[in-house]
């Protein structure tokens, strides 16, 4: 296959406690069905544990074995997409992405509901244990990412993602939250930066 014939596929990968129902993902979604009819365009519903979220990930990208990758990640779906990144090539873009989210949960061990499935799970330490396997200390090719955030975050520490992803584009806003205030800005600069060169 030549590289003009290679597929183009975007993931966008929803946080802890989200879904595809989402407001960024649908925002997403619409964007994708409006300027990219054609394009192919996955928002899976991740398993809430760290072990069958990255195995049906990795399932799902080796259905395109002839493709180029791009990636939407927000917090937690940010940690996700740099692994996928980093093990697959391509590009992504990180919203208000989790950095260290295996210190997190240790804040979130127990019994939780997810308020769009209506899934119950629980986690406990194994899950904060498995999300560490996950991690990318370093990056091969930091160009390859483009990382958005907002300094009110009231969930992570946006200076961690500045200090990590080092390298890449960065765009840092005062203000907004951990939702990303007004994503929808982005969107036609986002699908830009994954599908253009």
């Amino acid at each position: 296959m030549t590289d003009s014939t290679r597929e183009q596929v975007v993931i966008y990968l929803h946080g802890f406690l989200s879904s595809p129902q989402s407001v960024k993902a649908q925002q997403t979604k619409a964007f994708v069905e409006k300027y990219y009819p054609d394009l192919i365009f996955y928002i899976p519903q991740l398993d809430n544990h760290p072990k069958p979220a990255a195995k049906a990930l990795d399932e799902l990208i080796a259905q395109h074995p002839n493709a180029d990758f791009g990636f939407i990640g927000s917090s937690m779906g940010g940690y996700f997409s740099s692994y996928l990144l980093e093990r697959y090539g391509g590009k992504a873009v990180l919203i208000n992405p989790a950095v260290q989210p295996y210190n997190l949960l240790a804040d979130y061990l127990g019994e939780h509901v997810n308020p769009y499935t209506k899934q119950k799970f629980s986690l406990d330490e194994s899950h904060t244990r498995d999300l560490t396997r996950f991690d990318t200390k370093s990056l091969a090719s930091p160009q390859n990412y483009w990382v958005l955030l907002q300094t009110a975050d009231e969930t992570l520490d946006y200076r961690q993602a500045e200090e990590k992803y080092i390298g890449a584009k960065l765009t840092i806003e005062e203000g907004g939250d951990h939702s990303f205030q007004g994503y929808e800005r982005f969107l036609k600069d986002i699908f830009q930066f994954l599908l253009h060169d």
